[in-house]
């Protein structure tokens, strides 16, 4: 459309699992990816490439490198993602990997509840219009916070979940706790629904937010 909006969109693709050279190839860079690396991210698009090799790999690869992995999931079965330090799924996702319904913060709790329990990670869902949800279990401890949105008006919510992650990331690699990271996370994504297609944030932009 004249805003950049897709009204319809069809794909041929094949979601197969990833086998020989190439499968070993992905591993080989997942590897390399985490040698130097603060946070690294695995996000899912379940197009076949995040196989629970790879999925494997990337666990492996961050505890070794000593640094957080951050997961976008798709899967409907979180226990696929166990070992991971924090998942990201939006409300829909969370529905849909924990069998139950979100309409109120009692149900994104105990949605956000149920995720750890199977996956052993920290857990933020976002939730729209009503911001995120945040479930810290780092160092033994419970921390719960529910951020609210920062954006009244919404242009596109193209990309705003891969800011979300890209921005916990940041934060998470400069020493922020998940709250912290995730306030910055929110800011990002206020800022980026805001626009038409997708869209980056600057680092001066999130300052002059931070500001606000």
């Amino acid at each position: 459309t004249s805003r950049n909006q897709q009204v319809a969109r069809i794909d041929y693709e094949r979601d197969t699992e990833p086998s020989g050279r190439t499968a070993e190839d992905l591993l080989a860079a997942v590897r390399n990816a985490a040698v130097d690396a603060r946070a690294l991210v695995l996000s899912d698009y379940r197009k076949g490439v995040v196989s629970p090799s790879v999925i494997a790999a990337a666990i492996e690869a961050a505890q070794a490198a000593g640094a957080p992995l951050l997961v976008d999931p798709k899967l409907a079965q979180p226990e696929h993602y166990r070992g991971a330090s924090l998942i990201t799924p939006n409300h829909h996702e969370a529905e849909l990997m924990t069998q139950t319904v979100i309409r109120s913060p009692d149900d994104v709790r105990r949605a956000a509840q149920l995720l750890h329990e199977r996956t052993g990670a920290s857990v933020l869902i976002t939730w729209g219009e009503h911001g995120m949800w945040v479930l810290d279990t780092a160092h033994g401890e419970h921390a719960e916070q529910h951020l609210p949105a920062v954006t009244r008006e919404v242009a596109d919510v193209t990309g705003a979940g891969d800011t979300v992650v890209a921005a916990l990331a940041m934060g998470l690699a400069a020493g922020a706790t998940l709250v912290e990271a995730a306030r910055i996370a929110n800011q990002a994504a206020g800022l980026v629904v805001g626009r038409f297609g997708p869209a980056t944030v600057t680092t001066e932009e999130l300052l002059r937010r931070r500001k606000v």
